[in-house]
């Protein structure tokens, strides 16, 4: 039973559990773990509770449909919000975590998520700065390209597209404001010259 006190189900016999599972029992001996008095039978964990309280303002809050309710105790410090909020309520309401467009629409949402915060940055007075927080530099004096080739390593398979991904947004987003800044600056006789 999920969210009690007790423990759920039978202890398998440990002969059992050693002729199934290859190295198990390396830790019985009471020495190697620290917890050992705490798993006793009758220690007072000091829980006043059988079934946890319920904490309160879970309306809203993302519950997958497994489950016939929110978690005893969730997190309340960053609430869903705007469009990645909608797309991933969509996720919960609508897909089981079994699923696979549960978790494709909860990275849709971490994406449209990130895309805002740059472009938010981008009208801020300190915006993001995509060649230091990248990492680019961090590789000077260790031989970028060297270890990068003859190594088995799965990252080249994409290597091609990182400079579109990390430079194309920035690019894109100079395009449009050059244009907006040339559209309200530039008299519309001096733009076709």
């Amino acid at each position: 039973m999920p969210y009690t006190a007790e423990k759920p189900g039978r202890t398998p016999d440990p002969d059992e559990l050693r002729g199934r599972i290859p190295g198990w029992g390396a830790d019985l001996d009471p020495a190697d773990r620290p917890a050992f008095p705490r798993e006793q039978p009758g220690i007072d964990t000091g829980a006043h509770w059988d079934l946890p309280e319920q904490q309160t303002h879970g309306e809203g809050r993302e519950r997958s449909i497994e489950h016939q309710r929110l978690t005893p105790v969730f997190g309340t410090a960053q609430p869903l919000h705007g469009m990645s909020g909608a797309i991933r309520r969509l996720a919960y309401a609508r897909y089981s975590e079994g699923q696979t467009p549960h978790w494709m629409l909860l990275i849709l949402g971490d994406r449209v998520e990130s895309s805002g915060a740059h472009v938010r940055s981008l009208f801020s007075r300190h915006p993001d700065d995509p060649v230091t927080q990248s990492g680019v530099l961090g590789e000077r004096g260790r031989r970028p390209i060297a270890s990068r080739f003859g190594r088995g390593r799965v990252d080249l398979k994409h290597a091609w597209m990182d400079p579109f991904l990390v430079v194309g947004p920035w690019v894109v987003a100079t395009v449009v404001v050059f244009r907006i800044g040339r559209a309200a600056f530039v008299p519309a006789s001096r733009r076709h010259r």
